[in-house]
């Protein structure tokens, strides 16, 4: 609007017809304010992609043998000043007894598949569609990837994230590496992380010096560290022992990729 003339001291208006420049900064403001939604949405998106993508980073971190890599159940127990036990130890220094074991307990074919046992886990479909009691199909690069990178508990979005890291870090990683890292970050009792921590707590000796016997014992109380106690086993574990123990003897070529 714009004052025209005055009549009685006081301004008549005239009102302006709208300009072609006002509706286009009209529109523009408009439209202005509908984008923000659309940019603030993309944004969100590209941050949750990020997040996602962030693991497979760190596995490419990970691949080199200075680094350390701890489990989120360590960083959980750092976060509620709860500490922890840890000390590093390189493949070369954790006895053999201890990997067979470990081996045969946990993932016989970790030398022949690429992150995940399609044969067990087609088994573990197949029961489940008939309503069969399931058993774990986790492989050691599955559990590593969960300890690493997601959480504990049954959960279907869990496996689902946990697949395709496993077989990223079988990828990325050598057979060696992949042990190291898993034997290092796996639990073994309350604030009791990795293997050399394991020894000393239980057996008082180091990773390198622990017997069969003892090596079986670790590598059976690892499914539930908390109720298996290993320098403390009751009879079921003491026979689920001796089993891994003769298995683990016997397992020559399953460990070829570990010991060449």
């Amino acid at each position: 609007m714009k004052a025209q003339s005055w009549k009685d001291g006081r301004p008549l208006l005239e009102i302006a017809p709208e300009t072609r420049t006002d509706r286009q900064l009209r529109g523009g403001r408009e439209a202005g304010s509908a984008k923000r939604p659309r940019r603030l949405l993309r944004r969100l998106a590209l941050a949750f992609l990020a997040f996602l993508a962030l693991p497979y980073v760190v596995i490419l971190l990970y691949a080199f043998d200075f680094v350390r890599p701890v489990s989120t159940l360590m960083l959980r127990d750092l976060v509620l000043l709860r500490g922890y036990d840890r000390q590093w130890v390189d493949f070369q220094d954790i006895s053999p007894n201890l990997v067979r074991a470990v081996m045969m307990s946990e993932d016989g074919q970790f030398c022949r598949h690429a992150g995940i046992d399609w044969g067990e886990m087609r088994a573990v479909v197949n029961d489940a569609l008939a309503g069969e009691t399931t058993r774990g199909a986790s492989t050691i690069p599955m559990q590593t990837a969960k300890n690493l990178f997601l959480w504990n508990g049954r959960s279907f979005l869990r496996k689902v994230m946990e697949m395709p890291l496993a077989v990223v870090a079988d990828f990325v990683w050598s057979k060696r590496r992949l042990m190291e890292i898993y034997l290092n970050i796996a639990e073994w009792g309350p604030g009791i992380y990795g293997i050399e921590a394991a020894a000393q707590h239980h057996f008082k000796v180091p990773a390198a010096g622990l017997s069969r016997r003892q090596a079986a014992l670790l590598a059976v109380s690892l499914p539930n560290p908390y109720e298996r106690n290993a320098s403390k086993p009751g009879r079921g574990l003491q026979r689920l022992a001796a089993l891994i123990e003769r298995r683990a003897s016997r397992s020559g070529d399953y460990v070829k990729c570990l010991y060449d």
